[in-house]
């Protein structure tokens, strides 16, 4: 049998999860975001049901943006811990099929599965899913890589567009592999590459490789020189279709942990600003110390209100879990700072041991 990788999307997740409490909401435009008030400055739109992205709404959106575009928008406040659980229920479904299973985030996992029949596996996992009173859209590939750009063209499956995808049904899944990778692939821009961003794109644009044909056929040599030793070969193996097939089960352990927050207001008095670092400082030192996991460098970051973005740190002279030590540093790190605008948002990180 093929090994095949699976990658399960969650359909407009959050959502869908305040539809499983709040069914006379389903078919109306919701949008998701802050406290679910659409006038409170500086917050942003987490999830857009699909009603509400035909109004031009989208994640990461001012929810005052999201309200302008939708007035008929109905807001709702972020609820994570009812995310978090509707995500583990899904999770745990994806965990009873046959296969190994790498959690993504709330709304996405790979499935890597030895089998003849993907499409088969993937209407089961889809007919499970359901029952959870959520949906979701599959990319069938041979790689992670292809399997997530499946995703995408299984998410526009039965969707009006110029741009007829071979292969996509009703049906919410999708087979991108070897075999058809030139005829989904080769003509579209480098930027629908997961991996390949804006910035990247206009990069090679520069170069004359606008597509991915072109990347395909680019030297890599010439790659290497302008992006990199590692980076240059590595869009090429983007260009042709190739990625990691590895899935990893055990949680990722993560190597850091932060806390930042937009004000409302931006702060002005320097003891206003050494007051929020140091609230933010002690709320994440505490939930590092939750996690059982011990502190190395603290950084601490700054956005005026131009939105001119500088972070600077600072190493502990020692692995630190205590909140004095780690306030302190962070107000230390924030007296480095020439502070000459109203600041916008203020971040603290922590760089974490590894446990």
């Amino acid at each position: 049998m093929a090994r095949w990788l699976l990658h399960v999307d969650l359909d407009q997740f959050q959502a869908a999860v305040e539809f499983r409490r709040h069914p006379e909401l389903r078919g109306l435009p919701v949008i998701v975001g802050g406290n679910g008030d659409p006038t409170e400055a500086r917050k942003v739109v987490t999830c857009a049901s699909y009603p509400a992205r035909a109004f031009g709404v989208r994640a990461g959106m001012a929810l005052r943006s999201a309200q302008r575009k939708c007035p008929a928008g109905v807001f709702l406040p972020l609820d994570m811990a009812t995310y978090e659980e509707a995500s583990d229920e899904v999770m745990a479904v994806l965990r009873r099929f046959p296969g190994r299973v790498e959690v993504w985030g709330w709304d996405e996992a790979f499935l890597a599965v030895d089998t003849d029949d993907p499409e088969g596996l993937a209407r089961a996992i889809r007919a499970a899913i359901a029952e959870l009173a959520l949906s979701c859209s599959i990319g069938l590939g041979d790689n992670k890589l292809t399997a997530k750009l499946a995703t995408g063209f299984a998410k526009s499956s039965g969707k009006s567009s110029a741009d007829p995808i071979e292969g996509a049904t009703a049906e919410g899944m999708f087979r991108l592999t070897a075999a058809n990778w030139v005829r989904v692939m080769a003509h579209r821009p480098t930027n629908a590459l997961w991996g390949i961003g804006n910035r990247i794109a206009a990069r090679l644009a520069d170069l004359g490789i606008a597509t991915v044909a072109d990347l395909m056929a680019a030297d890599r040599e010439r790659l290497a020189a302008e992006f990199g030793p590692s980076t240059g070969p590595y869009l090429w193996v983007l260009g042709h279709g190739k990625g990691d097939t590895e899935v990893r089960t055990e949680p990722r352990v993560p190597v850091g942990r932060s806390k930042s927050e937009t004000f409302a207001n931006d702060l002005t008095e320097p003891e206003q600003i050494r007051a929020q670092v140091a609230r933010l400082a002690t709320e994440v030192t505490e939930e590092m110390a939750a996690a059982n996991r011990i502190a190395t460098r603290v950084s601490v970051t700054v956005r005026t209100n131009t939105f001119y973005t500088r972070s600077k740190q600072q190493k502990l002279p020692q692995p630190a879990i205590d909140v004095a030590t780690i306030v302190d540093t962070a107000l230390a790190v924030i007296e480095r700072f020439e502070l000459t605008r109203p600041v916008r948002l203020l971040g603290v990180r922590l760089d974490l041991l590894e446990p």
